[in-house]
């Protein structure tokens, strides 16, 4: 439930999806007209694209579902947290939606799993837009991050002190959050078990060729050339993450697109650029539809 001090920033009715006759997936699907999907990363849920959702639902049918494990969805503490699974989950929701095709808008790990998802299908991809994120493997990662995939140590640092989520409200922004934003992205995770997936979708950035989820990142690493639809590009250059390294391998894999770069903005880039970001977005599906 949420609690009414959010309702004016997240005022949304959620819906859910029974998953595979276990799980509830809940999901945002709001306005009419041509599918929006917004796909969140790690420690976020849905109301990360809260502003999006306002903003575009007067033209687009925005869909955004939090992943197992996140947000209003189920949290099971028996399950496989993994890449495969998460884009096995989003195919689903589509699928028992009627959604065939669709306008993507990814961030942070939801970029794994929506190009997981667009490779598997090009041809119901409509457009993308990349928000601080990657779909590809890399041997580069902040050491803010790693601590929190050493075995027993970080899951102790992410679930019992909240070492991921309560961190973030702060460090991936460089505007300060208000008090009320910063509890909405809190309240998913407030207590040990309801931390599960922050824990386990650190855990599932596969750093070696051993790791489960490898050779499901790079499947999708290469095939991201058949994505051929319009793509635009948004970064938070103060991201101490999704660094400028990433955004630079993004403008390789896709030359052709739409790019902009803000100085002063960090991982949160919705947050710190609220206004910019839906303008240029809003502008960017209206083009994609001609």
């Amino acid at each position: 439930m949420i609690p009414q001090y959010l309702k004016p920033e997240y005022p949304f009715n959620s819906l859910s999806f029974n998953l595979d006759n276990k799980y509830r997936m809940n999901y945002l699907d709001e306005g009419q007209g041509e599918p929006v999907v917004m796909l969140h990363g790690n420690p976020t849920w849905s109301f990360y694209y809260r502003n999006l959702v306002k903003g575009l639902k007067e033209n687009y049918r925005v869909i955004v579902p939090d992943h197992i494990g996140c947000g209003l969805s189920d949290k099971p503490q028996q399950y496989s947290y993994k890449l495969k699974n998460h884009i096995d989950n989003v195919e689903k929701l589509l699928d028992h939606m009627g959604i065939t095709n669709f306008h993507l808008v990814v961030h942070d790990w939801g970029g794994a799993i929506g190009m997981g998802l667009a490779t598997r299908n090009p041809s119901r991809i409509k457009s993308v837009t990349l928000l601080n994120t990657a779909a590809f493997t890399d041997a580069k990662i902040p050491a803010r991050i790693n601590i929190c995939k050493i075995p027993v140590v970080g899951e102790r640092l992410v679930r019992h002190l909240n070492g991921f989520a309560w961190p973030a409200t702060f460090m991936a922004v460089e505007n300060k959050l208000s008090k009320d934003v910063k509890k909405g992205y809190l309240l998913p995770y407030n207590n040990y078990k309801n931390r599960i997936a922050t824990a386990k979708f650190v855990q599932d950035i596969p750093m070696s060729q051993n790791h489960e989820s490898y050779s499901t990142l790079l499947e999708i690493e290469k095939k991201l050339d058949t994505v051929t639809c319009p793509k635009l590009i948004l970064w938070g250059a103060k991201d101490f993450c999704f660094n400028m390294h990433f955004f630079n391998r993004w403008t390789k894999f896709y030359p052709d697109a739409k790019t902009k770069v803000f100085a002063d903005a960090g991982h949160y880039v919705l947050e710190d650029k609220k206004e910019e970001t839906l303008e240029m977005i809003s502008s960017f599906l209206g083009d994609s539809q001609k």
